[in-house]
């Protein structure tokens, strides 16, 4: 009995502590860099980049403004959603 009571103290004040902050969330947002994925859609349409933003799952939205193929071609706008990265 008496060595039971001491494992358990022992074992009591061994144990770390953790402080909970109810206050905040316990989950946090994870800032995305989306400049690669920026770059490489810029390289694979040959376009101009007009925005780009995080999306939901790690993903991000990439506006370019692409250029006609002739004289009298109007520049199109494209977004592609991609992975971040």
């Amino acid at each position: 009995m008496l060595a039971s009571l001491l494992f358990s103290a022992v074992a009591a004040t061994a144990m770390p502590t953790v402080q909970v902050d109810h206050e905040r969330p316990l989950t946090q947002m994870v800032q995305l860099d989306c400049g690669g994925a920026a770059q490489r859609v810029v390289a694979e349409t040959g376009g101009t980049l007009l925005s780009v933003s995080p999306g939901p799952n790690g993903t991000c939205s990439v506006t370019v403004l692409i250029p006609g193929n002739g004289s009298d071609d109007r520049p199109r706008r494209e977004t592609r959603t991609v992975p971040a990265g």
